[in-house]
Order: structure tokens, then C-alpha cells, then sequence
């Protein structure tokens, strides 16, 4: 676990409650682990973070679920499945781009082994969510680090609880708006109809320009501008919305979307060459995989009409967990190009432009120009 202070201890003012931990874990049931693979001598810095929505074994039970792609430059498997369903089975893995098709192997060969009955008695398959975004600036991509076996040790390390951020996982080689980026997360509480439901998030954040940097509002990356500005963006993210309120396939789907939004109040527009890929899912409801649960399904869901909060907690929730993994970050030396550095941004600088001070709320600094 990182020891850097995350936005909120930062004094950071981000809108709404968040769970206990401020993080994806804080629905109930939902569980993370990590690989975390770093050795300068062979010029590795990646990994797989592992998401599991359930703590089911034996037989998986389905995970509602809705995807969207604000920008396609990228992979996430099994999505097919859930665009025409509404669900899947399993585990979710988040990992680099070349690493897709180890984390498909070595999560199809945990899901053998940990839903032993369903593939013993079943004619099953497995469709994981796999996830990635490009490292190849910090991390020698092309050597092909991760292995199945990396997967299969992340979704073993899952657990409840505290999440590390920032270079832990697959978010190990990431950047973000032209600093050391990675694995950020934090959640929101919302009442409905007089019931308290949670809203997680998870991101691989590895996206953005410094030029749009954004922080509550206040244009930050303009003040920490690049000696060499960047031609275009280069980067992508993958945010996962997990929740413990009823949602319907369509309503999933567009909770989905708001990931959108959440990614946007850092400055992004989406490049071209990103990847902005989300994944919502929904742990109400559990039930048996529909083969099991007879003709007819009954599931529950929130009216349209009251989803405003759920849309806004999943807002506020993504944006907290990309400053989240950025506020983590450490200076990194580049692979490409050798002899470079990605920073970790400097807090102080940060405190000081979005609040006019530092971390210590004693060191006054000028207020920033809104």
C-alpha cells in the first residue's frame, strides 16, 4: 500500500460521501488484488489488477452488467456478451496492451479451478473481462511480462478492504495527463427512495495531455506545462462501475456512459488514439446462471426517473479516482525514450494552485486565477 496521501487527505474538496475505504471495495462482495511486476534490469514495469464482483465458488452467478466505449482504441473481451445479455460470469483483469491474451489464459484456468462443479458438470466456457491500456513508454512492452500465471496470482490476492493505487497492477507503466498515472479508485454513497445504495469505481488511468489537466475546476496542467509539449494524446482508460443498486441492462448501460463525464472533468476530449472503455456492473439480484433459474427471471431496478444521484456518484467517483492514481505517482525513467522521465506530480504544487496553499494548510501560496 502506497503511504502518499490520496486527494482527500490532501484537502482536496471533492464533492459527495464516499464508502469506509473511498474505494471500488466498498460494495459489498466486490474484492481486488494485484501482480505488480517491476525490475529495472529487464526493463519491466507492469502488471494485472484484478477485480472479482462476487465471492462466489463452485458456480458462477451472473454479474449485470453494461458496457460503452466513449472512443474504441482499445480491447476489453467478453463485451460482446454483455451487450446481448445484460451479464457475465467470472472475473475482471485489467492489464497492458500486449498482455490481453496471457490474463484470458490465465483467468479461463482460474475460473476452471475455482468454479470447479459448473466446468465439471456443465457444458461451460469461460468469457472473462479482460482489459488494457499501452505501457510501453515505461515498461519494455514487447517482451511480454505478464504471463497467465500473473493473472491467476492477482484474482488469489483478492481481497476487501484498503486498495493500493497509483503503480500497483496493471497500472504499474501507466501515465496520466504527462505524469506517472496508474490504478486510482474511490466511491460514493447515494440515497433512493429512502435506501442507501454505494457506487465503486476503478481506473487504469493512462490518458490525457498535460495542456487540459484539469483539477475541481481549476486548469492545473497549464501551470505545470511539459519542456516538449505532445503532438496528440497517446493514451487510453479503462474505468470499472461496480454498484449494489438494482439497475436494469439499459440502466447499467447508461451508467456506463457517465464514465464518460467522469473522465471529462479532468480535461480529457477523448483523442483518437485513446482507448476509453467502461464497464458497469451491478451485484443485486444474485442468482443462478439462467440455465439453472427456470423459465421465468425476476429481477428488480430503479426507476429512470431516480437515477440522477446514481449517474452523479458515478461522475464524482471517476474523477476522484483518476487524481486519486495521479496524486500516487512517483518519478519513473522512460523506456521510450531512453533517458527520459515521467514525474509524479507535485502535490505542494497542486495544493497551492487548486487551493492557494500547500499540503500543510499553514504554508499559504497565491490563489490561482479561475
Amino acid at each position: 500500500m502506497s503511504l502518499k496521501p490520496r486527494t482527500r487527505e490532501l484537502g482536496l474538496p471533492f464533492p459527495g460521501t464516499p464508502g469506509p475505504w473511498n474505494a471500488i471495495t466498498d460494495v459489498a462482495g466486490v474484492s481486488v488484488g494485484f501482480t505488480t511486476l517491476t525490475d529495472p534490469a529487464r526493463a519491466m514495469r507492469t502488471g494485472v489488477t484484478a477485480i472479482r464482483p462476487r465471492p462466489d465458488k463452485g458456480r458462477p452467478m451472473p454479474v449485470w452488467a453494461g458496457v460503452h466505449a466513449l472512443n474504441g482504441n482499445g480491447e476489453m473481451t467478453g463485451t460482446h456478451w454483455v451487450n446481448d445479455a445484460g451479464y457475465f460470469l467470472g472475473p475482471i483483469l485489467v492489464t497492458n496492451t500486449h498482455g490481453i491474451g496471457a490474463c484470458h489464459h490465465g483467468a479461463t484456468e482460474w475460473m476452471i479451478r475455482h468454479y470447479d462443479t459448473h466446468f465439471r458438470e456443465e457444458h461451460a466456457w469461460a468469457m472473462p473481462i479482460v482489459a488494457e491500456t499501452y505501457d510501453g513508454t515505461l515498461n519494455d512492452i514487447n517482451a511480454l511480462h505478464v504471463r497467465p500465471e500473473h493473472a491467476v496470482a492477482a484474482l488469489d490476492a483478492a481481497v476487501s478492504g484498503p486498495v493500493a493505487e497509483g503503480s500497483t497492477g496493471g497500472g504499474n507503466g501507466m501515465i496520466a495527463y504527462g505524469f506517472k498515472g496508474g490504478t486510482g479508485t474511490s466511491s460514493r454513497r447515494v440515497t433512493v427512495g429512502g435506501q442507501v445504495y454505494t457506487v465503486g469505481a476503478l481506473v487504469q488511468a493512462n490518458y490525457g495531455r498535460r495542456e487540459w489537466f484539469t483539477v475541481l475546476g481549476v486548469p492545473v496542467g497549464r501551470a505545470m506545462p511539459l519542456a516538449v509539449p505532445e503532438d496528440a494524446e497517446r493514451g487510453s482508460i479503462i474505468v470499472i462501475l461496480a454498484t449494489d443498486a438494482p439497475l436494469s441492462d439499459a440502466l447499467l448501460r447508461g451508467l456506463a456512459k457517465r464514465a464518460a463525464l467522469g473522465i471529462g472533468r479532468s480535461g480529457t476530449v477523448g483523442g483518437n488514439s485513446s482507448g476509453d472503455i467502461f464497464l458497469a456492473f451491478s451485484t443485486a439480484d444474485p442468482m443462478p446462471e439462467p440455465i439453472h433459474a427456470g423459465p421465468v427471471i425476476t429481477r428488480h431496478s430503479l426507476n429512470w426517473n431516480g437515477m440522477d444521484p446514481v449517474y452523479e456518484a458515478a461522475v464524482q467517483a471517476v474523477d476522484e479516482a483518476v487524481i486519486n492514481a495521479i496524486v500516487q505517482g512517483e518519478d519513473v525513467p522512460c523506456i521510450k525514450p531512453a533517458g527520459a522521465v515521467c514525474p509524479g506530480i507535485d502535490t505542494d504544487a497542486l495544493c497551492r494552485l487548486v487551493l492557494g496553499r500547500g499540503t500543510d494548510p499553514g504554508r499559504p501560496g497565491p490563489v490561482p486565477d479561475r
